[in-house]
C-alpha cells in the first residue's frame, strides 16, 4: 500500500461522528452507483476485473466493444486471449487482464455453468478476483453488505478517522463495525464517490465537502481556508 501524502487523523470518530459523516454523504449523494457500465453480473464482473490499476472511464471506454463481441462467458472463451486483448490495450495490465479474463470465462463454463457464483469463496477462486473485486459482485449485484475497499476508500478511512487501518482489511471490517448496518451497503458508492471526486489524494477539495465538521483530517481547516500548509 502506498503511503499517503497527507496526514491522517489522530484518532477514529465516535459512532456520533461515523453517523454524521455517512448520513452526510448519504443526503448528498442520494442516487449513488457504480460509474463501471455493466448490464448483467458476467459483464460487472469483467469490467471489475479489468478495473484494476485503471479509471472507470477507461474501462468503459473498451467493455463497448468486448461486450459487443463477447456479452456471456462461452463467447468470451470464443474470442480467445488475442481477441480480448484487442479490445483492452489501451488500460494498464491489459495482457495479465486479458489472461484473467479468459480463465475466469473457462472457469465459469466449467465450475458455474456459465453463471456469476453468488458466494464469496467461488467468486474469489476465479481468476484475477480477489476480495475487493468479490465485494464488488456481491455488493452491486447481488445485494449484500460487503465493503469493497479500494484505494478511495483506504485513503478516506485513515485520513477522516472513519475507519483507520494499516490494510484493506483492517479498514474494511473498522467500516462494516462503525457504520449504522442499514447504510452499510450504499455507503461502499458514497464513499468511493467521495473520494475519487472531494476527498483527493493530493488536493482534497475541504471546501466543498459535505462531512467537513465530523471528518477529523487534521489539515482540513487550513485546506478549506486555501492554505495547505507544510506537509503536502
Amino acid at each position: 500500500m502506498v503511503l499517503m501524502s497527507l496526514p491522517s487523523a489522530k484518532r477514529p470518530m465516535t459512532r456520533a461522528q461515523t453517523c454524521q459523516f455517512i448520513t452526510a454523504l448519504a443526503e448528498s449523494m442520494p442516487d449513488a452507483e457504480s460509474e463501471l457500465d455493466y448490464t448483467d453480473a458476467f459483464s460487472l464482473l469483467v469490467a471489475v476485473v479489468l478495473s484494476a490499476q485503471a479509471t472507470d472511464k477507461s474501462v468503459n471506454k473498451v467493455t463497448i466493444g468486448l461486450f459487443r463481441d463477447a456479452p456471456d462467458a462461452r463467447a468470451m472463451v470464443a474470442l480467445g486471449e488475442e481477441g480480448i486483448a484487442a479490445h483492452i490495450r489501451t488500460i494498464g495490465l491489459w495482457r495479465a487482464k486479458a489472461k484473467n479474463v479468459l480463465r475466469l470465462s473457462e472457469q465459469l463454463l466449467a465450475l458455474h455453468g456459465g453463471q456469476v457464483p453468488s458466494d464469496r469463496a467461488a467468486l474469489e477462486a476465479l481468476a484475477g478476483v480477489g476480495r475487493k473485486t468479490a465485494s464488488v459482485v456481491l455488493n452491486v449485484m447481488f445485494g449484500e453488505s460487503a465493503m469493497a475497499v479500494d484505494t478511495h476508500i483506504f485513503r478516506l478511512g485513515n485520513r477522516t478517522g472513519l475507519a483507520p487501518g494499516k490494510t484493506t482489511r483492517a479498514v474494511e471490517e473498522g467500516l462494516i463495525k462503525r457504520i449504522p448496518p442499514e447504510m452499510l451497503r450504499p455507503s461502499h458508492h458514497w464513499l468511493i464517490l467521495h473520494g475519487r471526486y472531494v476527498c483527493k489524494a493530493r488536493s482534497p477539495e475541504c471546501g466543498r465537502c459535505v462531512a467537513f465538521t465530523p471528518c477529523l483530517f487534521p489539515l482540513k481547516t487550513q485546506i478549506k481556508n486555501g492554505n495547505k500548509g507544510e506537509n503536502t
